[in-house]
């Protein structure tokens, strides 16, 4: 099964061709996801494709992956989602590309491809957390308005590290769950008035690297192997909507680099360090954790035109 078609073929054609060669897949797998442009208002299934880069006439499909839940590991600190971080942009694809890199990722219409969404660190700046034998109901009074909220409050807040260019997409990696089924260079914000307004963890020449896969990783140690899962697919009637709901990409084998910008200019040569010895940072890799859980959203570009 390619992804691949003959380059005279419309664009719409091919578009129409992504989505019925991920139900072919799931078949033969047994069923085992610039500001400056005009706005657009797709409805339907395609509502959410409102941020689909549809000015661009390369573009075939609109992709968008809503991370509702999971967690992101690095050295000593894990930070759940509680937030939900969209990733939205618009995919061309590429007639002679090896089978895994089929496509070229182009950005959200409006830029922001990656939504920066704040998550709170539990334990804050000092690492405190509520004692595991108290009451559920003080657990989360003293963790979420003493600590997250407090001076002493930091959140985590994952952004692009690079151009949208270079994310990579890849549905047959998603659906064959192997390799890399969405790559991701990324930094992490750390956001507390102590810390600063530039306070990271990665940086643009410095990244940390996902790779994020549906199938089994396999991380050197201390990690263990863990899965992703593809999760339960659907279509509309004329298979030009494809959503996987409920799936889950992973990567534990990574690495981090350390603190950066943190206290500003003046003081990072003695914030960084703190903050360093907080979470663990530098971290190589087989110390570092991505799960992502949600759902993935492709749609062909021309009928999210024709929904508006």
């Amino acid at each position: 099964m390619s992804f691949r078609k003959n380059a005279a073929a419309p664009r719409s054609r091919r578009a129409r061709f992504v989505a019925v060669a991920v139900a072919a897949c799931m078949g033969v797998m047994g069923l085992t996801s610039v500001a400056s442009a005009a706005p657009h208002n797709p409805t339907g299934v395609f509502a959410g494709f409102a941020d689909c880069p549809l000015n661009n006439p390369a573009v075939d499909s609109c992709f968008r992956s809503v991370s509702s839940g999971g967690t992101f590991t690095v050295g000593a600190k894990s930070v759940p989602l509680k937030n939900p971080v969209t990733l939205q942009g618009g995919l061309e694809l590429l007639e002679e590309a090896p089978l895994g890199e089929e496509f070229r990722f182009v950005g959200a219409e409006d830029g922001n491809t990656l939504s920066k969404t704040p998550q709170p660190v539990p334990g804050g700046l000092l690492g405190i957390t509520a004692p595991s034998w108290w009451p559920q109901i003080l657990k989360d009074l003293f963790n979420e308005v003493v600590i997250n909220q407090g001076a002493t409050g930091v959140t985590a807040t994952v952004e692009l590290a690079k151009p949208a260019s270079s994310v990579k997409v890849s549905l047959l990696n998603y659906i064959e769950q192997k390799g890399t089924a969405l790559g991701l260079p990324v930094k992490v914000k750390l956001g507390n008035a102590f810390l600063g307004s530039n306070c990271y963890i990665g940086s643009n020449s410095n990244p940390i690297n996902l790779k994020l896969t549906t199938g089994t990783t396999s991380p050197p140690p201390p990690n263990t192997p863990i899965s992703g899962a593809i999760g339960t697919p659907k279509f509309n009637e004329t298979f030009t909507y494809t959503a996987f709901e409920g799936g889950r990409v992973v990567d534990n084998s990574f690495a981090s680099p350390g603190a950066n910008g943190c206290g500003g200019i003046l003081f990072s040569w003695l914030v960084d360090p703190f903050v360093d010895s907080i979470l663990g940072t530098p971290s190589p890799a087989g110390k570092n954790t991505a799960i992502l859980e949600g759902k993935q959203e492709i749609g062909e570009a021309s009928s999210v035109r024709a929904s508006e």
